[in-house]
């Protein structure tokens, strides 16, 4: 399993790079610094927990602005323009819903995020956050540390000796040994130039979301080290203790960043895993029920296909098709429900993300076919909505058979949908061409269709 890294633009014109991995309900990983997409998912110290939520979540992160593959050219990285980045990735991905959880300073994005758009977050994990940076505000001793983790920012960030780098390591991760400090040191390095980690730091002393926390109306799991040694452990007990209905779960570890062989870490990640699958509508592997969007994909002469290629390049040409099918249900939100020899079929909670999702299948497509012209695939995508029955994790009923029957009358290359679907994501800006009444077999009545207009101008 690959992740799949995309950009999208904040409203303020930042470039902000974001991955998905993984299938299943959505949770979003708020970290806003010391990121790097690639060199995270590299890495033993953050991969180890990245591939157990994705077993069953499709889990987004992103690089903060300034940071990682994100634009580095940035003016803006006050706490309002954090929030507006997770905006942008929302949008990216036309999530409707979705888990967010918050590290460190990503807290405060997500509680606001939160009280903002509650309708669209089913659960709230905060992890070593904090309301209010205090103890880097208040009083001489707070000036005093915070002026001087500035200049050790200005200093020595981007140096090739790693000492100045290493004061934060030896505070983020006191019990770390010598490959997970070498780490560490070098997310620092490659995460943002020395004016782009000071401009961050500066702005992380403007945070605070205090007011916010009684208004939070999201189940909340919140998790704090005892002993952490940058957000004292009272910040989490007093983010608990506002927030209305929070569970509080202290760990037993001194490392901001857990680390991925200490106890703490397998308590967070069942902590975390437990408290997303609460409450979810579908146990994990089973088919979803209620009004869904269903996709057929069929690969046009898929039963020709052996006879003309050879059994190892019909089934090259089946696993190229597979891959694309099923990055773009990852990258959308849809469930494979089965593979149906020449095509998969598939289920989304939403109409529109099922189209995203269908013209992203027909576009990657057309992409393979021109740089293989020797090996092109073509393939039929009909959709429908409806309420299936689920059962033994597939769905079966009228609504499944007419989206059969609806991507078999399509042509290779187009995506035909009827009109319950063009109704459900009406507004949305998709083109959809009126293709008039047609009589599908076995059904008596004719059914109106529209072709998904997917090509780019």
């Amino acid at each position: 399993m690959e992740q799949q890294i995309r950009f999208c633009t904040s409203s303020d014109g930042v470039r902000i790079a974001y991955a998905t991995v993984g299938q299943g309900s959505p949770v979003i990983r708020i970290r806003p610094w010391f990121t790097h997409l690639e060199f995270e998912w590299e890495s033993p110290m953050w991969r180890s927990l990245i591939d157990r939520l994705s077993a069953r979540h499709l889990l987004i992160r992103h690089d903060g602005r300034g940071m990682g593959l994100s634009d580095h050219q940035v003016m803006d990285y006050s706490p309002e323009a954090q929030v507006r980045d997770l905006e942008a990735v929302v949008d990216a991905l036309s999530l409707e819903r979705f888990a967010l959880w918050g590290v460190s300073q990503g807290g405060a994005t997500t509680i606001t995020y939160a009280v903002r758009h509650p309708e669209g977050v089913s659960h709230l994990i905060l992890q070593g956050s904090f309301a209010r940076m205090g103890w880097l505000v208040d009083g001489q001793e707070g000036q005093q540390l915070f002026h001087t983790g500035l200049s050790l920012i200005r200093q020595g960030w981007g140096t090739d000796l790693p000492a100045y780098r290493q004061v934060f390591t030896s505070l983020f991760m006191p019990d770390a040994d010598t490959e997970a400090v070498r780490q560490f040191n070098e997310m620092q390095r490659i995460s943002a130039s020395p004016e782009n980690a000071a401009a961050l730091f500066s702005a992380m002393r403007d945070t605070d979301v205090s007011e916010l926390l009684s208004r939070v109306r999201t189940p909340t799991l919140v998790i704090h080290c005892r002993d952490d040694a940058v957000v004292p452990f009272e910040s989490g007990r007093e983010l608990a203790a506002a927030i209305p209905g929070a569970r509080f779960l202290p760990l037993d570890s001194r490392n901001h960043a857990i680390l991925p062989d200490e106890s703490a870490a397998e308590v967070l990640a069942k902590a975390v895993d437990d408290c997303l699958g609460e409450g979810e509508e579908t146990a994990a592997g089973a088919a979803p029920s209620g009004l869904v969007t269903i996709l057929f994909t069929d690969m046009e002469g898929s039963t020709t296909l052996t006879q003309r290629l050879g059994d190892a390049r019909a089934q090259e040409v089946l696993r190229t098709h597979n891959r694309i099918v099923r990055d773009a249900l990852k990258a959308h939100s849809g469930s494979e429900i089965k593979h149906t020899g020449d095509g998969i079929m598939a289920s989304f909670t939403s109409a529109s993300r099922a189209l995203e999702c269908a013209i992203d299948i027909q576009r990657t497509l057309a992409q393979h076919n021109e740089s293989n012209p020797d090996m092109p695939i073509r393939v039929r995508i009909g959709l429908n909505a409806g309420e299936p029955v689920a059962e033994e994790e597939d769905l079966f009923g009228t609504a499944v058979q007419l989206a059969a029957r609806i991507c078999a009358h399509a042509e290779p290359g187009e995506i035909l949908t009827p009109i319950v679907v063009r109704e459900l994501a009406a507004g949305k800006g998709f083109l959809l061409a009126d293709r008039g009444d047609v009589v599908l077999r076995g059904f008596e009545d004719p059914v109106r269709l529209y072709e998904v207009r997917w090509r780019e101008a």
